[in-house]
This record gives C-alpha cells, sequence and structure tokens, in this order.
C-alpha cells in the first residue's frame, strides 16, 4: 500500500473499498493511541485534528478521495440562500398599493394612459407578493441577484452604472432603465427597444436572461414551493398556493404598476396654480426661468409632456414620451452602434430609436440613455444644446436642433437644469411600501 498522498487525491485505486476493509480491521488497535492536536477552524467551528498512525492516515485520505470523486459526480443544481434563515418584515395589514397620489384636479387625465389589464389589477396582497419577489435573490440562478440589485429604490429603481451587471459579473448591455410610473406608459410596451408588449412579459424576461438572472422558470417555480416563505403569499395573493409562472409575472407587475410617483416640488406648485405656465410660488426664481425654458425656448415639453398644450386635453404629470424615438445621440454611420427598437422588430425605419425613461426623480436615475453615456443633468442639456447629431431617424422635433443646435444662454441652461431636478419626489424614494422586506441582519 505505498502510494503517495497526491496520487491518493487524485487517482483512488481502483481496490478502495477492500483496502477500507482491511484498514478498518487495523484501525482498531491504533485507534487507542490516537492523541488530540490543537483545533483548528473549519467553517465556523472548532474542530479537534487527531494524531493518526500510519494506516489511519491512508483511511482518512482514501475517504477524503471516496468523497470528493462522489461529490464531482453530482448534478448542478441552482444555488439560493436557506429558507430556513429567511425572514420577512411585512405589516399586519398590507400596504396600500392602489393609491395614486397624483393631484385630484388633474387625476382625469391619468385615466387614458392606465395600461392595468383587466385580469390584473392591483391588489394589496398581490403587490406584497411582488414586492417579495422583486427583493428576493432567489430569482437568479446562483442566489446572488434580485430585481432590486439593478434598480434601487434610492436611484429611483434605477441603477447608478452605466450598465447593469448580471448574475455572474457579466456587463449587461444596456443600462437599466427607471421603474416609475410605468401604469401610465399607454403603449405598454417596454424595455429600451419595447421588446416586452406589456409589463407582466417584461418582469419575467430577466429572470430567464442567460445574462442578467440566468435562472430557469420551472426550477423557480419549484423552489419557490419548497419555501415556506411563499405558499401563503400567493395563498393571500391568490386564493391557493399554487405557483405559476403567470402568478409570478403577475404579482410583480402588480408592484411595479404601483410606483407612482407625483410628491415632487413640481407637483405642488401645480396644484397650488392649477396650470404650469404659470410662477410656482414654492419655485425659486431660477426654478421658475427653467421652468419657463422647460414649456418654451428649449421644447422639451413638446416631447416629454405630450399634448400639454392641448386645451381639451392637458397632460401635465408624466414626463415620458409615449413613443420610441432617435434623439440623435449616434449618427447613422457610427460603428457598433445600438440598433435599438429595430433589434425588435427589424425595421430600418426603427433603426437608433429607443423607449424614453420618464424625467420624474430625473437626479436620481443617472446616468442617462441606454448606455448610460451622460452622468450629468448638464451633459444631456449640453447633448441638445450642440451635439445633436443627423439621422434618417431623427425626431423630426429635433432636426433644426441637428442642424443649428438649441444655442441655449448659460443662465437659461442652468435654469433649466435647476428645474428638472424639482421632479424629484423624495417620499416616493423613502416609502416603506416599495423598500426591501428582508431582514438582512439579526439587528434589523
Amino acid at each position: 500500500m505505498k502510494y503517495e498522498i497526491a496520487e491518493l487525491l487524485d487517482h483512488p485505486p481502483q481496490n478502495t473499498p477492500t483496502l477500507v476493509a482491511e484498514m478498518n480491521h487495523h484501525r482498531r488497535h491504533e485507534i487507542a493511541n490516537l492523541k488530540s492536536k490543537p483545533a483548528s477552524l473549519v467553517h465556523g467551528r472548532s474542530t479537534a485534528i487527531p494524531s493518526v498512525g500510519p494506516l489511519a492516515t491512508i483511511y482518512l485520505l482514501l475517504a477524503l478521495c471516496a468523497g470528493k470523486h462522489t461529490f464531482a459526480q453530482q448534478p448542478e443544481t441552482h444555488s439560493s440562500q436557506p429558507a430556513i434563515n429567511r425572514q420577512l418584515r411585512l405589516p399586519d395589514q398590507p400596504f396600500d398599493y392602489g393609491k395614486v397620489d397624483a393631484p385630484a384636479s388633474l387625476r382625469k387625465q391619468l385615466q387614458p394612459l392606465d395600461n392595468t389589464p383587466a385580469d390584473n389589477p392591483i391588489t394589496h396582497q398581490g403587490a406584497t407578493l411582488g414586492r417579495v419577489l422583486f427583493y428576493d435573490t432567489k430569482l437568479s440562478a446562483n442566489g446572488t441577484t434580485s430585481c432590486a440589485s439593478c434598480h434601487l429604490q434610492a436611484a429611483g429603481f434605477a441603477e447608478p452604472k452605466p450598465t447593469s451587471v448580471g448574475f455572474e459579473g457579466k456587463p449587461v448591455a444596456r443600462n437599466s432603465m427607471a421603474l416609475i410610473n410605468l401604469r401610465f406608459f399607454a403603449s405598454g410596451k417596454m424595455f429600451w427597444d419595447q421588446r416586452a408588449g406589456s409589463l407582466e412579459k417584461q418582469v419575467l424576461m430577466p429572470i430567464e436572461d442567460p445574462i442578467e438572472m440566468g435562472h430557469h422558470l420551472p426550477t423557480l417555480i419549484r423552489q419557490l414551493a419548497q419555501d415556506p416563505l411563499y405558499p401563503p403569499l400567493f395563498q393571500n395573493a391568490f386564493g391557493d398556493k399554487q405557483i405559476t409562472s403567470d402568478r409570478i409575472a403577475k404579482a410583480l407587475a402588480q408592484f411595479v404598476r404601483s410606483m407612482t410617483s407625483f410628491g415632487s416640488r413640481y407637483d405642488h406648485g401645480l396644484e397650488q396654480t392649477g396650470d404650469p405656465r404659470k410662477p410656482f410660488p414654492n419655485f425659486t426664481d431660477q426654478e421658475n426661468l427653467g421652468k419657463e425654458q422647460f414649456f418654451g425656448r428649449a421644447l422639451c415639453a413638446h416631447c416629454h409632456l405630450p399634448k400639454h398644450d392641448d386645451p381639451q386635453s392637458p397632460q401635465w404629470l408624466i414626463f415620458q414620451l409615449q413613443t420610441a424615438s432617435n434623439n440623435g445621440i449616434d449618427s447613422s454611420d457610427a460603428p457598433n452602434t445600438d440598433p435599438g427598437v429595430a433589434t425588435t422588430t427589424g425595421k430600418p425605419t426603427d433603426q437608433g430609436k429607443f423607449k424614453a425613461s420618464s424625467l420624474r426623480n430625473l437626479k436620481q436615475t443617472a446616468p442617462y440613455m441606454h448606455d448610460g453615456r451622460f452622468h450629468t443633468i448638464d451633459q444631456v442639456i449640453e447633448h441638445y444644446n450642440w451635439s445633436v447629431r443627423p439621422h434618417p431617424n431623427l425626431d423630426p422635433l429635433l432636426e433644426d436642433f441637428a442642424a443649428n443646435g438649441l444655442a441655449l444662454p448659460e443662465v437659461p441652461k442652468v435654469a433649466l437644469a435647476a428645474f428638472l431636478e424639482t421632479l424629484s419626489d423624495e417620499e416616493f424614494l423613502a416609502d416603506p411600501r416599495f423598500s426591501d422586506p428582508f431582514v438582512r441582519s439579526p439587528n434589523e
């Protein structure tokens, strides 16, 4: 039995069971002579290491070899933290997820834009389940990444990185869009390239994306069914404990749709005046000047507040383009450019067009554009001021910008940036309804 240690570890003898049986006979005679050596820390536990004779040493090596090779043959499984160690902090009575805190006088503007489907109305229990799913890293293949990993509440449910990072540390191609007021994006088409036809479809796609979360929905469903946290939550949300991909999608979509933000200083000023073109009493002179630029010379409202100037249907709340657009950040001949919506449709007329994020909480949702190329609001304004590039699919409202520039002087340009910062909703950014429900440390 002359085996080198390295050989034993990498190439255990073919007659390992016979050798082990033989050594068991001798081991009984040597075990009485074992003497303990100082303990070593193994996986956080103090374990005594006995002094062993040569046969016992070989016995232990063979046991290690057998364990090593047996483990290597086990199929790879999706890992996640043990459910027994996971705790939730949820209120006894669920939060109210159906309310929309928009000025009452203007709330009727939102109704035609609401994309909530008839078969998935927002319920308090459904959105509560969606909240837990949204923050659960178990939705990724290796248990490291949740929806909230790339959509941070403090960042307006966007991400403060140019592009996201997937569950294995690989870069995602685009920036994570802000999840604000998606309930009132009338077309319901989601992602920069609008590849999802509804919010219910959108919320499942990152879970199975091979870079983003890398999971497999049937596997995830089995995991959630075995997790003691989830059957009661599905029972409360849907009337029974059955877990399906459709119910996962509906719960996540309810939670995301409930993320409505209408509590900014702009909203308070609008409630006081009833018209954004009037000076707001809660604004500084600079902010009111910036608001004048937004609705006036800078032409921002023409795109970001559709129908804002229609006296029959004033739209003063959403701050989001309802259709994809090309805003001239790249020329048509620029190398390696993202095709945008054309990725989904294959149409040349969609080349370079993207769904636009809301301007709500703009200060918190940096960086900007689909690739996060602009890090500040000033850089975005400067793009429209002098850097709009010609493109066959350029939005017609920007054609003059491409030819002559916006040429906004410095004082109004700085004022415009100050106005855009008034769209921040501090209450929304700290609203406990949208916070992480998991207890992450014993002291929480």
